[in-house]
Parts: C-alpha cells; structure tokens; sequence
C-alpha cells in the first residue's frame, strides 16, 4: 500500500475526472493522500474533499509564492481550519525566490508564523523550499523547527542540505524527479537518507514520473518512484512501501 504525502486533488486539472480518479485509487493499491492547501481557497477545497473521501487527508496553510493575501484577519482562518478533525498538517508554508514576488520579508514573516501555527497546534509543518536553502535552513533554526517536525517537500537542494534537514529530525519528500534523466541530486540524496525518513509524494498535477513526464501527474505513478528507490536503497518494492507507508502515518499521526 502506497502513502501519497503531498497532492493538489483540488487543481481545476482535476475538475474533469477528479471523482473517478479518486474513487480508482483503492484498486491501484493507493491507501492514503494528504492534500495540500497552497493558498486560502485551495486549502478550503482541500478540507471539502478530506471531508468527502476517508482516505484524504488535509494540510492547511498557504504557500510563499501566496503568503501576501494574509493578513491577522485570514490568518484566523488557518488557524480554526487547524482544528478541523481531518487536518494532519500545516502545509505547505516555507520560501521561494524563484520569482521576485512577494518580497522576502513578506514570506519570511508569514513562514515563522505559521510554524507558530503548527507549534501551537502540535501539528507537523510540510515545507516548501525552491532557491532559498539558507534562508529556509535559517528560519527553521530560528523558530527551533526540530521541536515541530515535518518534512521538506519535493527536496531539490544537496545532500549536504538535506544531511541539515534530518539532523533536526525532518522527512525528507521525494517524487517524480527521481526517475528524470537530470535527477542525480536527488537519488544522491535519496542515497545518503536513512530509508525510515523518506516520504512518497507526487506533487501532483505537477511533476510527474516518467515515462508519463509532461503530463498530468497523480497518486498512481507513484510506483516508478518506488521503483527507483528500491534500485537505489538495494531493497525491495515492497519493503519501499512498507516502510514509506510507515513514516507517512507516524509523521501525520494516522
């Protein structure tokens, strides 16, 4: 059984055909999906849909490239979203300067308070971090994000970097990226990361494996990226899933 960590089922790309994908993952042995608010209307859909399949799970928060629509008043909102019963996570929340907006003291502000969310919630954090290592690693340490816990989502910094993140005890999240031609980074990472603080996770729509690259992604490719773990790790398929799945509900608290 497979543990998609981190999925956007609430992308228009899914308006099509959503119900019925979701409603074939059982058979294709996808056992659980935490879906990830990026903003505050996608982490409202997100809730509808934990709420309308008991194998979806919720994390609310709102992304970098987002974080310039909060303010006191809608951050209330992360926060009584945060009680809701099919939340597992304040997610995802971190930094990106791949883009010059928001400036980096918007981001910088709205990434400490929202790991103050989690912390007060006892809630585990799912970062996002895209050229912006130091920054994120500084504003981790900073707000002692080793007494919070949670995982780097869809890791693309060095080995060197991810070594930092799991010695303050995250999970570090891999996807599609690990079956590209231009994924070496990350099997290195994948190389030098103990098995039992890996995360399955598809990112989807986006990023998907191959030989399905280019194209819609979703929780059912996740086997390729099983695939190429075990190659990497010298384990079994099986062993991949079972351990992943186990790291999975033991972050989340499932």
């Amino acid at each position: 059984m497979i543990f998609d960590t981190h999925a956007h089922y609430d992308d228009e790309r899914f308006n099509e055909d959503r119900e019925q994908l979701l409603a074939s993952m059982k058979d294709a042995g996808i056992g659980y999906i935490v879906n990830v608010g990026a903003n505050l209307d996608t982490t409202r859909r997100t809730l509808e849909l934990a709420h309308k399949y008991d194998f979806v799970y919720a994390a609310v928060g709102v992304h970098p490239s987002d974080s310039a629509e909060l303010n006191e008043d809608n951050f209330e909102l992360l926060r009584e979203w945060s009680d809701d019963g099919r939340c597992v996570a304040i997610g995802e929340i971190g930094l990106d300067y791949h883009w010059p907006e928001p400036g980096k003291d918007v981001q910088k502000k709205w990434f400490l308070r929202q790991l103050d969310l989690a912390r007060e919630k006892r809630l585990p954090v799912i970062i996002h971090s895209r050229d912006a290592a130091e920054d994120t690693v500084n504003t981790m340490k900073e707000a002692h994000a080793e007494e919070i816990g949670g995982v780097v989502h869809c890791f693309s910094y060095s080995a060197e970097i991810a070594k930092v993140c799991l010695n303050m005890g995250f999970y570090i999240g891999v996807g599609g990226v690990i079956t590209f031609k231009n994924g070496r980074k990350l099997r290195e990472v994948v190389d030098v990361t103990p098995m039992d603080r890996i995360l399955l996770e598809t990112d989807c729509p986006y990023l998907a494996p191959e030989p399905y690259r280019g194209k819609r992604n979703n929780s059912t490719y996740l086997p390729h990226v099983v695939k190429e773990i075990a190659a990497i790790k010298g384990i079994s398929e099986e062993e991949v899933q079972r351990i992943t799945l186990d790291n999975a509900r033991r972050m989340y608290g499932i």
